[in-house]
C-alpha cells in the first residue's frame, strides 16, 4: 500500500500526511503486532531504562495525542528569518542514527527490519515519536542531516554516507518503516507536519557541492563532474589517485594569497597531477561499481572521487563514495584542486565560465523541497566552498514565495559579508575553542570588539568534530564538560544548540572531520562510525550518567527570559570579570536595567572556589539555575562550584 504524497495545495494540509500513516498504524495494529519491542523511558518521562511495548500501539497513541492538541503557533508568527533564527533552540537530529534503538535487546542494531515489520535504525515514525521529548527540553527548531538516498559505488560503511546524494530529490527509504507500506517521502513529510503542529520549524541540510560518484545526474550530465583516466587493469579508479601535494614554499604562496584575498594566479598542482583528468566523456554507462565513461578519442575514465581540499595538505582520508560537481567550465582549470573547487582562481570565477545548466538545476531543489515537505529552513552543507553568486541565487529562488524562509551556513566566519549573501547564521567557530578557557576568552574579546552580525551555534560539537564527551566515555567529568559548555553557549549571542546525544553525554564521533588525531581515525574506521554505519546512543541508560535534560531545559528557559540582553550582539556585548580561580569562567552579559553573570567552573573534575569584586558594598543575589542565595559582602562574592556547574544571576545596573 504505498501511499504517495498529494501535492496539491500542500499549505493546506495541515495534518494530511500524519493522518495517513496514524491509518497505516491502526491497519497494523488490527491485524496483530509483534509486542517483542523495547523502546527508551527517556523519551516520555525523562528517566532511564526501557520498557516492552506493542509498536503500532505504541506510535499510533502517541500520533493520536498529538493530533488531538490544538496546532501550537510558533513562538513568533510573521517573523523575519533572522528573527527566529535569534529566537531558535535548535536540536541537530540525524534520523538514521538519532532514534536508532536495539528494540530486540539482542545487543546489535539490525540492517534489517524485525519480523514485525519496524526498523531498528532510526526512522521518520520513531523521530515523530522523540517530538514531545524535544518539547520538554525546549526546543523549537528540528535541524535534519540530509534525508536524500545515498549511493551505493564505493560505499563507506554498511549504509553509505548521507553526503554522497544519489539523488537530491529521493528520500532515503531507510528512513521509513517497512510495517506502514508508505513511502519515504510520505512519512518524512508526516514528520514536518507533526513538527509543525507542535510549533517546531524544521530546517533541513542540503549538499550542493557533491554527490555521490554513482549519482544520477552522471549518465545525463556528465559535463557536471570531473573525470580521471581509468585503470587500464580494472577500469575504474588509479590506485595513484590522491590529492596533489605541495612542496613547503608553495604552501607557503597559497596560505598567504588567501590571507590577503587574493585569488589571482593561485598555484596550480602539478602537470602530472592534472594530466590525470580527462574531457568530458562521450558516453557513460553505470554499473555495482559506478560510472565508467569513453571520451571522443576513446579514452577510458570514471568520475573522481572527493577529497578535502582545505588547508590543501589536509590529512583527511579521502571521500572515496563523494565527488565534486564542475560548477565551472574552463580548459585550464580541469583538475580538482584548492583553487578549483573552493578558492576559486579569479581566473575560472567568471560568468562566461558558469556551468549555468547545473546551477539553475541546484538552485531549483530547495523550491521543492519547500512545495512538497513545507520546510522552514536550509543549512547549506560545505557552503563556504560555493561561489558566492551561485549561493545568492540559491538564497532568492527559494525566498521568492516564502520571504521568512532561515538560511544558515557551514562557515566558521560570522562575517557581514555572509550577511549580505541572505544567510542568517553560521555554524562559526565555537566548538573549536571552548572547551579551552584561554581559547574562550581570546575569541570572546575579538567578537566584543568587531560585534557579532550573523549569530553563530552556540554548542561544543556537532557531527564532524569531536564530542564534547571525546574520550571521557563513562567518567564524570564527561557530564560536567557538557554542562559548562552548554551553559555557557547558552549567555552568548548565538543559537542554542544540542546536536542529538550530548545531553545524555554521548562520546563517540559521528564522523571524523575536524579536530580529530591519527589515533582517533585508527579507533574510528568507517564502520564503526555511525555517519557511515548502523549506530545508536545509550538511550537506555545515557551512558551511565544522569541526563542533562533538565539542566537543558532550565538554561533555554533563562535564555529565552532574557533574550533582549543574550541576543544583543553589538560591540561592547559583554565584559569578562576576574574571578580569582582560574577555573571560574565569568561572563557579564549588559543591559539596560540589569545585568547577567554567568559564572561557571570549567575544570570538569574538580571544585572551585574563588572570589569576585563588586562596586556595591553589600547585596544578595540568587543563581537563578539553582535557586541558591548568595550574599556579596565588602564589595566581594565568595564561592564554591563543583565541576562543571553554572551559576547564572541577575545584576542591578
Amino acid at each position: 500500500m504505498q501511499i504517495q504524497l498529494n501535492n496539491s495545495n500542500p499549505e493546506n494540509l495541515s495534518s494530511h500526511h500524519l493522518e495517513i500513516v496514524l491509518n497505516a498504524l491502526d491497519h497494523v495494529r488490527k491485524n496483530g503486532a509483534s509486542s517483542s519491542y523495547c523502546v527508551p523511558n527517556i523519551w516520555e518521562n525523562n528517566s532511564k531504562g526501557k520498557q516492552q511495548v506493542s509498536p503500532a500501539d505504541h506510535y499510533g497513541k502517541i500520533l493520536e495525542k498529538l493530533l488531538s492538541r490544538k496546532p501550537a503557533a510558533f513562538s513568533k508568527p510573521g517573523s523575519t528569518a533572522d528573527d527566529w533564527t535569534r529566537n531558535s533552540f535548535v536540536y541537530n537530529l540525524f534520523v538514521r542514527l538519532t532514534t536508532a534503538f536495539d528494540h530486540d535487546s539482542d545487543g546489535a542494531i539490525a540492517t534489517d527490519p524485525l519480523p514485525c515489520g519496524f526498523r531498528e535504525t532510526g526512522t521518520f515514525l520513531k523521530s515523530i515519536a522523540l517530538l514531545p521529548y524535544l518539547e520538554r527540553l525546549g526546543i523549537n527548531t528540528i535541524y535534519l542531516l540530509p534525508v536524500t538516498i545515498p549511493g551505493n559505488a564505493n560505499k563507506k560503511g554498511n549504509l553509505g554516507s548521507p553526503y554522497a546524494v544519489k539523488n537530491p530529490y529521493r528520500i532515503d527509504p531507510l528512513l521509513a518503516e517497512p510495517a506502514l507500506d508508505l513511502s519515504a517521502e510520505t512519512e518524512f513529510a508526516a514528520f514536518t507536519q507533526a513538527a509543525h503542529h507542535m510549533g517546531m520549524r524544521v530546517v533541513l541540510e542540503f549538499v550542493f557541492r557533491t554527490t555521490s560518484v554513482d549519482s544520477d545526474w552522471v549518465r545525463h550530465h556528465p559535463d557536471w563532474y570531473y573525470w580521471l583516466e581509468a585503470n587500464p587493469d580494472n577500469g575504474f579508479t588509479p590506485e595513484s589517485y590522491a590529492p596533489p601535494v605541495f612542496d613547503p614554499e608553495t604552501l607557503n604562496t597559497i596560505y598567504e594569497k588567501v590571507d590577503k584575498n587574493d585569488l589571482s594566479k593561485l598555484p596550480e598542482p602539478s602537470e602530472s597531477f592534472k594530466r590525470q583528468f580527462t574531457q568530458t566523456p562521450k558516453t557513460v554507462k553505470l554499473s555495482e561499481k559506478g560510472a565508467q565513461g569513453q571520451t571522443a578519442e576513446g579514452t577510458s575514465c570514471v568520475v573522481a572521487s572527493g577529497f578535502c581540499d582545505w588547508p590543501p595538505d589536509d590529512k583527511q582520508p579521502p571521500w572515496t563514495d563523494v565527488a565534486y560537481l564542475k560548477l565551472h567550465r574552463h580548459e585550464s582549470f580541469n583538475y580538482i584542486a584548492y583553487n578549483t573547487i573552493r578558492m576559486y582562481d579569479t581566473a575560472l570565477d567568471r560568468p562566461e565560465y558558469i556551468n549555468e545548466e547545473l546551477w539553475n538545476t541546484i538552485a531549483d531543489i530547495i523550491p521543492y523541497f519547500q512545495k512538497h515537505f513545507l520546510i522552514n529552513g536550509a543549512m547549506i552543507d560545505m557552503g563556504h566552498a560555493l561561489p558566492s553568486k551561485l549561493k545568492t541565487t540559491v538564497v532568492e529562488k527559494a525566498r521568492e514565495k516564502h520571504p521568512d524562509f532561515a538560511f544558515w551556513d557551514e562557515n566558521f566566519d560570522p562575517s557581514p559579508s555572509i550577511k549580505d549573501q541572505g544567510f542568517n547564521a553560521v555554524f562559526g567557530s565555537l566548538p573549536f575553542v571552548i572547551q579551552d578557557p584561554i581559547y574562550i576568552r581570546g575569541l570572546l574579546n575579538y567578537l566584543n570588539k568587531i560585534g557579532v552580525v550573523v549569530p553563530f551555534f552556540g554548542t561544543g560539537e556537532n557531527h564532524n568534530t569531536p564530542r564534547v564527551c571525546h574520550n571521557l566515555a563513562g567518567k564524570a567529568a564527561c557530564r560536567n564538560r557538557s554542562r559548562f559548555i552548554f551553559g555557557l553557549a547558552t549567555v552568548l549571542p548565538a543559537v542554542p544548540f544540542i546536536h542529538s546525544g550530548m545531553e545524555i553525554c554521548e562520546s563517540k564521533p559521528v564522523n571524523l572531520g575536524l579536530n580529530f588525531t591519527d589515533a582517533d581515525r585508527k579507533r574510528w574506521p568507517a564502520e564503526k562510525l555511525p555517519l557511515f554505519s548502523t549506530g545508536r546512543y545509550d538511550w537506555a541508560d545515557c551512558n551511565g550518567q544522569e541526563p542533562l535534560t533538565d539542566f537543558v531545559t532550565t538554561m533555554l528557559s533563562l535564555h529565552k527570559r532574557y533574550a533582549d540582553i543574550i541576543q544583543n550582539g553589538k560591540p561592547g556585548f559583554l565584559s569578562l570579570p576576574f574571578v580569582s580561580s582560574p577555573d571560574l569562567f565569568a561572563v557579564m552579559r549588559k543591559g539596560d536595567r540589569i545585568n547577567l553573570l554567568f559564572i561557571g567552573n570549567s575544570n570538569s573534575e574538580n571544585n572551585a572556589a574563588g572570589y569576585m569584586e563588586f562596586h556595591r558594598k553589600n547585596f544578595t543575589i540568587t543563581d537563578m539555575v539553582s535557586g541558591t542565595v548568595y550574599q556579596v559582602t565588602d564589595y566581594k562574592l565568595e564561592l564554591e562550584t563543583g565541576p562543571g556547574q553554572c551559576l547564572l544571576f541577575e545584576i542591578p545596573v
